[in-house]
């Protein structure tokens, strides 16, 4: 099989540990920039075009796509889509996940556990937004925000004004979020390929920071999930439609909560934490559903 890995940094760790994986498996390997690609639309004949030529006899993509490209790297997929090629992810998962507003409404649909969260444009009253989420202390989130940049915890009734009032003033749009003590800075990643989770780790927040993200400082050691968080990671990523993602999760008295399904996890941090080689079992996912693609299904 020809195999595209869609990312705009060939150099970048899970990209290289994906061609790998391609080539060790014994398929060709691609990298193609999607920011670079032509689209071209016309009746009964998508195309795409890269570095002049069309994309063609391509078997299957593996997306990668960064959350500034979101818009044109899912226009992209989806014309893949319209030409019969199997993608890990379809263009709609990628948009729901993204979204953090729509991402929770769904799982909430689902009758997946998250965090209370709420959401408002101009509200007169920020006293009770903070009090529906149990708060002060309250999580503020940007809904663009991604690696942990726009997270902001806010210890007082007083700081959470602040920072809505700053984040009003930049017209950015937010959530408000539950802050869960118990989870002491830390969360769990569990990485799913299909129905199953094939890999988790624990990461903990820097000293001082209580955002767990690896890539601020966050430190990670493998971690065995309970039946009841391997169900709710695997059942977050069924509810978005997102076959092969990373799904971070707190650990709350009233059990497993989802934050976030990432469509695009990296590999690096839960391949050397866990020593397993994720990047040849996507591939073999691959090996395993091009056959048979079910699909996207889920309609939200």
């Amino acid at each position: 099989m020809k195999i595209a890995v869609l990312s705009t940094n060939p150099d970048l760790y899970s990209t290289r540990r994906l061609v790998e994986a391609i080539k060790q498996r014994g398929h060709e390997a691609l990298v193609i920039d999607h920011v670079k690609c032509f689209v071209m639309i016309e009746g009964g004949r998508p195309t795409l075009l890269y570095k002049g030529k069309p994309l063609d006899e391509i078997d299957a993509v593996i997306p990668r796509i960064g959350t500034s490209v979101t818009g044109f790297g899912c226009a992209v997929v989806r014309q893949f889509e319209l030409m019969k090629v199997f993608t890990t992810v379809k263009s709609q998962a990628i948009l729901r996940s993204r979204d953090k507003l729509r991402s929770m409404q769904v799982l909430a649909k689902s009758g997946v556990d998250i965090p209370k969260t709420v959401i408002a444009k101009n509200p007169s009253q920020v006293n009770e937004l903070i009090h529906l989420v149990g708060g002060p202390p309250v999580i503020i989130k940007l809904l663009e925000g991604t690696q942990g940049v726009g997270v902001v915890l806010a210890e007082t009734i007083k700081a959470a004004k602040s920072t809505i009032e700053a984040f009003y003033g930049l017209r950015a749009n937010f959530l408000i979020q539950e802050y869960i003590a118990e989870s002491r800075g830390a969360d769990i990643r569990a990485f799913v390929i299909g129905n199953k989770v094939i890999a988790a780790m624990k990461r903990q927040g820097a000293e001082g920071d209580f955002r767990s993200n690896l890539h601020r400082g966050g430190e990670g050691c493998v971690i065995e999930l309970t039946p009841e968080e391997e169900h709710t990671a695997v059942s977050a990523a069924k509810a978005l439609g997102v076959k092969i993602a990373g799904v971070d999760m707190l650990q709350s008295a009233r059990g497993p909560l989802v934050m976030e399904v990432n469509s695009s996890p990296g590999l690096r941090g839960i391949e050397e934490i866990s020593g397993i080689d994720i990047a040849s079992l996507i591939v073999a996912y691959i090996e395993d559903r091009i056959v048979t693609d079910e699909g996207d299904t889920v309609g939200v």
